[in-house]
């Protein structure tokens, strides 16, 4: 199979050919450090993951790079406003965010650069784009020349004779053309600067994903990624930049995903609905987190709402109550898979079962389409159950194979998607370890009552014991007898 993808650039699904295959270059911005992150953070960071992922499950060489913005206009208010340097506030923000990461298993790129420590590859891209005759200089600040790159608008789709000053471009009375945007900015009192031809200042924001991204990959880039958000003007200036600067084709294949919505309503700090990433970790397991972002295609908006984590987190316990009754079962006796399993639910599941890792693939080859390859891990679920239902496991090899089938299943998963690769024991000790954080209930408590309700069923003061049992009910506590004399509890 080969892998296809919609490249924004020419608004069109097309085959990815790298330029020199097996290697893959790719490229995706990062977060500017200056506050919490969200969720719109999180499907950008997961989305790129999985692009990651899948490239290198299909045996690509890839050097993934993300970078970090560590000086811009929204750092310096925070820190002015907060009393602290730049320096402070970005490690302060990208150390929060690489923890987010790592919860949501997140890889690591190959390279994660930070702005202020490429500042002599800007200049020298700036400098370069002057020389070019794209670029001048006024009272120390270096603007681009947007109408003598012939192309400009050709990712976005905007006419450059519609676009007005003040519409998502800098308005300043020194540009030649409203439209010009800072490569570089003269300094500032309060500001962080380096020293530059032009005098002390600071990059623009444009310039250092060109100058970064040229520094590390080269050009083109196989794949530049992003939010839609910055298709215009981020991504449209980055390509003037480094087009103009190093005369080459700066990105083959652009990707971008598409917005996240809370409630039907864009999520902004405007309208305070800002959901970070920390806050939906606390109530939710990070791979129903994960589960929720890649269950619609990466492109599509996807719409946050309580019943839309509370289905993701109930479907992923659903393969993981699947996972434990197939755990439970011992592989020694499993069957080939020529062999016929015993029941008509069995035939089905086995059928499905050898289809699957095709399907998949095929899936994932489609433009990265999660959604369709979680369908089918779903859909694997459900037969399973059926066939359990109708089989006693222990006695049946067919069993056997399909519990080496699902194992398989989950290497899979876990391998493209960052998903369903637990132990279910493990997942479930996570579920209840979060479930009595957030309860309230005290744990103490609850073995007090188990322990009282197990001296009273020795003392055969039955009435005592139902109480007791209905007292943990009504905490929301769930008890079970075990054979051994031990009871076992759970939130419910």
């Amino acid at each position: 199979m080969s892998l296809f993808v919609y490249n924004t650039l020419t608004g069109k699904k097309e085959q990815f050919v790298p330029l020199n295959p097996p290697r893959v270059h790719m490229y995706v911005c990062g977060i500017t450090a200056y506050d919490t992150c969200h969720l719109g953070h999180a499907r950008a960071a997961v989305v790129f993951d999985t692009v990651y992922r899948h490239l290198r499950r299909s045996g690509f060489d890839v050097t993934y790079v993300r970078n970090y913005t560590d000086v811009d206009d929204k750092i310096i208010n925070r820190a002015n406003k907060e009393g602290e340097s730049c320096t402070t506030i970005a490690e302060r923000y990208i150390e929060e965010y690489e923890r987010d990461m790592t919860d949501l298993g997140v890889q690591m790129p190959s390279i994660a650069p930070k702005a202020t420590e490429h500042i002599a590859d800007m200049i020298a891209t700036v400098k370069a784009l002057i020389e070019r005759g794209y670029a001048y200089e006024v009272n120390g600040t270096v603007f681009f020349s947007v109408r003598k790159f012939k192309d400009y608008g050709r990712l976005s789709g905007k006419n450059i004779e519609e676009l007005e000053s003040g519409a998502r471009v800098e308005v300043d009375e020194s540009k030649q053309d409203p439209l010009d945007f800072a490569l570089w900015k003269a300094a500032k009192p309060g500001e962080p600067t380096w020293d530059s031809p032009w005098g002390p200042g600071r990059p623009g924001w444009h310039i250092e994903c060109s100058a970064m991204s040229t520094k590390y990959l080269g050009q083109p880039i196989d794949i530049h990624g992003g939010g839609r958000d910055l298709i215009f003007p981020h991504h449209e200036n980055e390509i003037a930049q480094a087009e103009c600067a190093f005369g080459k084709q700066f990105v083959r294949y652009w990707l971008h995903n598409g917005f996240i919505n809370i409630n039907t309503e864009k999520m902004s700090k405007s309208l305070g609905n800002i959901t970070s990433i920390r806050e939906i970790l606390s109530h939710y397991d990070a791979e129903a987190v994960r589960l929720f972002l890649l269950t619609s295609h990466y492109r599509s908006p996807l719409d946050y709402t309580d019943k839309a984590m509370e289905e993701a987190a109930s479907a992923l316990t659903r393969f993981y109550d699947t996972a434990a009754r197939l755990h439970a079962i011992h592989p020694g006796k499993a069957a080939t898979k020529s062999e016929q399993p015993e029941t008509e639910e069995g035939r089905e599941l086995k059928e499905a079962l050898l289809r699957f890792e095709g399907g998949f693939n095929a899936a994932m080859d489609d433009d990265f389409n999660t959604a369709m390859a979680i369908g089918q891990i779903f859909e694997i679920v459900r037969l399973t159950n059926r066939f359990l239902d109708v089989i006693d496991p222990q006695r049946s090899p067919f069993a056997g194979w399909v519990v080496l089938q699902f194992m398989h299943l989950q290497h899979m998963a876990d391998e493209a998607l960052g998903i369903f690769g637990s132990d279910p024991r493990d997942f479930s000790r996570r579920t209840q370890e979060r479930a009595h954080a957030n309860s309230g209930v005290d744990p103490d408590a609850v073995e007090k009552l188990i322990a009282e309700r197990k001296a009273a069923r020795v003392a055969k003061d039955f009435a005592r014991a139902d109480a007791i049992r209905k007292e943990l009910a009504d905490m929301g506590v769930e008890i079970k007898d075990r054979p051994d004399g031990t009871t076992e509890w759970r939130l419910k």
